[in-house]
């Protein structure tokens, strides 16, 4: 049937009510989850949910996007049911009395996409069963190929004193195919799961396996107002990031560029590279790991 999302049986559709019934509370983490067959960007769908007072804990999940937007404003596009689209509001300004949380500090909201990229190599690796790693700050790769993304927004509260809300939107390539994938513009080579061998390419338990992981550390790094290495946050990202201990080459959201060996991650999970002349703590840029 023309149209019809079975026409292509290696692209089953998602079933919202299983999702529901898997990951909206009480039986999940998360307070509401919507599934869209297609939209714009479930990132700017989320951003006007959180203008309009939506409560944390929305997930928002595209069957296709048509401009997704990636880091820098770079488009994030996939066919249909080829791959994970997803956003997910977050409000760690605010306190949750019956959780026990309290409000974390805005200075703390940086770690928030590497704590989405640790949940998206945990699910990755437990059920693709592959060798993912995380290029800093939050590009999944396989191999030396990048097979998915993560993009965090915040959206400015309605009042001056009031935090912020957070989007958090995550891209997995899970059948793209070889003529499918996008064109990176910093030359690192895209991939997907079936093009690596991955052990399962069903979208399904890899979406649950993923937004469990993410309610997980939240949940965790809320419960240590933020902290992340109290959380257990920062070893954990450590442990999966390729970037450190190599040399690298990033280049500045304002057009410059530097050269140096990444050393580490920082307490607010800033990269720190030596350079000849001096160590920097970068919030920002595009690393191009370098042999």
């Amino acid at each position: 049937m023309l149209g019809s999302p079975y026409t292509d049986l290696d692209r089953p559709p998602l079933s919202v009510v299983r999702l529901r019934r898997a990951l909206v509370a009480p039986h999940g983490p998360w307070a509401r989850l919507e599934l869209l067959a297609e939209t714009g960007s479930t990132n700017a769908d989320v951003a006007e949910y959180a203008r309009s007072g939506e409560p944390e804990g929305l997930v928002l999940v595209a069957e296709r996007q048509r401009a997704g937007r990636g880091r820098r404003g770079r488009d994030w596009q996939s066919p249909a049911r080829a791959g994970i689209a997803a956003s997910v509001l977050l409000r760690p300004g605010e306190a949750v009395a019956e959780r026990g949380w309290a409000p974390v500090p805005p200075s703390a909201y940086g770690w928030l996409p590497l704590l989405a990229g640790v949940a998206l190599v945990e699910a990755v690796t437990r059920l693709a069963e592959l060798e993912a790693t995380l290029k800093w700050p939050n590009d999944l790769l396989v191999g030396a190929a990048k097979c998915g993304g993560i993009l965090a927004e915040g959206v400015p509260a309605a009042g001056v004193a009031a935090p912020p809300a957070i989007v958090l939107g995550i891209g997995l390539n899970v059948t793209l195919r070889a003529d499918e994938l996008p064109a990176n513009p910093t030359g690192l080579p895209a991939t997907s799961l079936q093009l690596v061998g991955a052990a399962a390419t069903d979208r399904d338990p890899l979406l649950r396996a993923l937004l469990r992981s993410l309610g997980d550390w939240y949940g965790r790094w809320r419960a240590a107002d933020g902290d992340a290495v109290a959380s257990g946050l920062r070893a954990a990202y450590l442990a999966v990031c390729a970037t450190v201990d190599r040399p690298v080459r990033v280049l500045l959201p304002d057009g410059g560029e530097l050269t140096g060996t990444a050393t580490g991650v920082d307490a607010d999970g800033q990269l720190v590279v030596a350079t000849p002349e001096a160590t920097r703590h970068l919030s920002a840029g595009d690393i191009l790991h370098l042999r």
